[in-house]
């Protein structure tokens, strides 16, 4: 159990990637991820019409004492997605450190989504952290990640 994972992340995708250690051309050791699962969740990055999942509440009394109405408080639903993703990383890391498939690791998300994660990752998850990137680093291809965040290896 003493891999080393990745994570890079925003918030409708998440690639885990495993850090493995090689022989460069030159001679010199490189590092190179291998990705070990990709994770989506398309609807984070959906259009805020298609996720109302039911009709906005109506308003009641017309001129009556007691008007009201049955609208729930405003909330983003962008926002909720992202938290609910949030909540699948955060479980899919805490079962993979629960079989011991990691030992460390490097997380790297866009600011937002580092703190929502942070906040709802298991306690051995988050002891297991050697590193954290407030960065969007996930759009990069994982020669160029390897490059970024191991850079002293080069």
């Amino acid at each position: 159990m003493d891999a080393t994972w990745v994570l890079v992340a925003d918030e409708g995708r998440a690639n885990v990637y495993e850090v493995r250690q090689t022989q460069g051309i030159d001679g010199r050791p490189r590092t190179e991820l291998a990705e070990v699962e990709s994770l989506t969740w398309a609807s984070a990055h959906a259009d805020e019409a298609d996720l109302r999942r039911d009709a906005q509440g109506r308003f009641f009394g017309k001129g009556e004492q007691m008007m009201g109405h049955t609208a729930p408080p405003r909330t983003d639903p962008l926002e909720k997605e992202a938290e609910l993703f949030a909540r699948r990383v955060a479980g899919w890391l805490a079962d993979a450190r629960a079989r011991q498939r990691f030992a460390r690791l490097y997380l790297a998300a866009a600011p937002k989504f580092l703190g929502r994660l942070r906040a709802v990752l298991d306690p051995q998850v988050a002891a297991a952290i050697a590193e954290e990137t407030d960065k969007d680093l996930s759009g990069l291809p994982a020669h160029e990640l390897a490059h970024r965040m191991f850079a002293d290896d080069k």
